[in-house]
């Protein structure tokens, strides 16, 4: 339960109620809104503190921005809680990242205030750039503000936008605020005291005025006015880090504390009312405000259920938890580089969530995390993979979506041996449409001298692993999030046999009418086992969607009336397409029904709800096996 009422935020329905608060009132929001998001949180789950960090900068952005008029656009969207609490979503918050309620990113179809849907990192400064010029172009005086976490700024497409934002068009530059949320430095005392005092000085009418008069005398004298900008820009770079944004043709003011809100207004004000690129940089503190969360950020980063009062305690189940799959990739990974030395690991910002902590602590010197820059850890692998390494990359398979171009350009048209370990392939569940694992399947086989495997369970997950690694070009293995079947996982380091399917059921030669044969890719095996004892049908495990195992295939289609792919992932160009066009080449037409997710993005929601939903539950798939059955036998 709450510790605390909230009647001033109880009171704010709409950013308009904050603009009539004063300061004294403001300060009491950010108490109460910082309660109210860790209690809403501990009931539901959810990203917990990075939204703890930017409760005063969230108030402070629609105290000073005419919202929605003026846009904000939010980074990745996972530290938007207190935005959406203060933009008439409040009493949303107990449905947070489950099926039919809010979404945990910003969205546009949700509220006028979500102007950009966001969920992967750094798209912030190029929206809000095309909203400042898109507002340029119509007429229109508004503000556009990106607000940007100091992990998203590493990526090239952050660096891109700000390139680009520098420039005029048509003579004119967009009026823009990039806002640094810089939550992995800390400001003591006397410095955060000097910097306000220097941001309130620079981003004012009179420290800009002087500047452009200063400059417009010494421009009749290049020599002097160059070393006067040299000048400025090393004595601003003694006290602020703000010389390689200034280059890119930004103001920037900072770095100001972004939990005072007597700091942060001032300063926003005079930037609001600056025309051309603005950059601010704001210190926050991952978990502000709830001592555990500051404590270890990373635990309650995105922690389930749990008692505020208690905070996060560790389970001890009866039985011992079937290990997850990501937890099976990170035990192979130690386990073949205890094996081969040449083995090196890489990954763009997701150590922990990829399972590769214990492999960081045992072999530091052969760990890269590159940050979130998905582009370059492709190539990088490819790189290493030139001088004679080994590189397996862990990366979500809604992420290696980040870095397609490298993929084909990079490493499969050089045929370099590269491991693509695609964790949260298929559903993901709570994070939504944004980090689905639904398209690796279509756009990775369709790449020559790439091959893909699926395994179905823990078991095979560490088989394909090394299998994968055993071959001389590039391979992705994709596995879902969570935990499989509870399969014993071996320990050895033996690999799949390569390009080999296996029949795991067999339809019995008695039974009346169409005889099912169901081509099983990854762990929709499990549910396809059950339906098949209930339709008496053959079930395959394919394992392999390229090189496909067509021996097998062909062996099943010859012996079957109907043939079922199933496969969590899009039907369009899925494994089910590699099944078609396999028969297709071969001038076999055996009826083919293709089960997958639908041509459609899949909502957040519990996984095996999402799964009955696109009709790839055991039951679901028995019910389209039955109607198609029924249809062919009518025929």
């Amino acid at each position: 339960m709450p510790t605390m009422s909230y009647p001033l935020l109880s009171r704010i329905d709409k950013p308009a109620d904050i603009r009539h608060l004063s300061r004294t009132e403001l300060k009491q929001l950010a108490t109460e809104l910082r309660d109210y998001l860790l209690h809403s949180v501990s009931r539901t789950g959810g990203h917990l503190s990075s939204n703890l960090g930017t409760v005063e900068l969230t108030i402070a952005l629609h105290y000073v921005f005419n919202t929605p008029e003026d846009r904000l656009v939010w980074d990745v969207g996972h530290q938007t809680y207190p935005h959406k609490i203060l933009t008439g979503r409040r009493d949303r918050m107990p449905s947070l990242r489950q099926f039919g309620g809010m979404s945990g990113f910003p969205r546009r179809d949700e509220s006028e205030y979500d102007t950009f849907g966001t969920a992967h990192s750094s798209t912030s400064i190029s929206a809000a750039l095309g909203m400042a010029l898109g507002a340029q172009l119509r007429g229109e005086k508004r503000k556009a503000v990106a607000i940007i976490g100091d992990g998203a700024m590493t990526a090239g497409m952050a660096f891109e936008a700000m390139n680009n934002a520098g420039v005029p068009h048509d003579g004119k530059m967009p009026d823009m605020l990039v806002v640094l949320n810089d939550n992995d430095m800390s400001i003591s005392p006397p410095v955060g005291a000097l910097n306000r005092h220097l941001a309130r000085l620079m981003s004012g009418r009179f420290y800009a005025a002087a500047r452009e008069s200063a400059k417009e005398v010494l421009r009749h004298a290049p020599p002097l006015f160059e070393l006067a900008k040299r000048f400025e820009e090393h004595a601003k770079g003694m006290v602020v880090p703000g010389t390689i944004f200034e280059e890119f043709g930004f103001n920037y003011v900072g770095p100001i504390d972004g939990h005072d809100l007597d700091s942060l207004i001032p300063t926003l004000e005079n930037l609001r009312d600056r025309g051309g690129p603005q950059f601010l940089h704001v210190v926050t503190k991952k978990g502000y405000g709830y001592k555990l969360a500051e404590v270890d950020p990373i635990s309650y980063h995105g922690p389930g259920k749990f008692d505020p009062a208690v905070g996060l305690v560790k389970a001890t189940p009866a039985t011992p938890p079937k290990p997850t799959f990501t937890q099976v990739f990170g035990q192979w990974l130690c386990d073949m580089a205890a094996h081969d030395p040449r083995l090196v690991a890489i990954t763009p910002a997701m150590r922990e969530g990829s399972g590769m902590v214990e492999f960081h602590q045992k072999y530091p010197s052969r760990y890269f995390d590159v940050g979130i820059a998905e582009q370059h850890a492709v190539t990088f692998a490819g790189g290493l993979a030139c001088e004679g390494l080994k590189p397996v990359v862990a990366i979500y398979s809604t992420f290696l979506q980040r870095g397609y171009d490298q993929l084909i350009h990079d490493v499969a048209l050089q045929n370099l041996p590269v491991v693509f370990a695609l964790d949260r392939a298929g559903i993901v569940g709570a994070d939504g449409a944004t980090h689905m694992g639904a398209f690796d399947i279509a756009f990775v086989r369709c790449i020559p001298n790439m091959s893909m495997i699926a395994p179905a369970d823990e078991a095979e997950c560490r088989q394909a692993l090394s299998a994968a690694y055993a071959q001389s070009h590039p391979v992705c293995v994709r596995y879902p999030r969570g935990a499989g079947v509870g399969t014993p996982v071996p320990s050895d380091l033996t690999p799949l046999p390569w390009g080999k399917g296996e029949i795991r059921r067999q339809s019995r030669e008695t039974v009346q009418g169409k005889r099912v044969a169901m081509l099983a890719f990854g762990t929709l095996l499990y549910p396809a086992l059950q339906a098949g004892e209930a339709l008496d049908a053959t079930v395959v495990n394919m394992r392999f969607v390229k090189p496909l195992d067509t021996d097998l295939l062909l062996e099943v289609a010859r012996n079957h009336d109907l043939l079922v792919t199933v496969e969590e992932g899009c039907v369009q160009g899925g494994a089910g397409s590699a099944v078609a066009e396999a028969l297709a080449a071969a001038g076999v037409n055996t009826p083919l029904m293709i089960l997958g997710l639908p041509d459609e993005f899949v909502e957040h929601g519990e996984p095996a709800k999402l799964l009955s939903l696109c009709g790839l539950d055991a039951e679901g798939i028995e019910q389209s096996v039955r109607a198609r059955r029924a249809q062919l036998a009518s025929q």
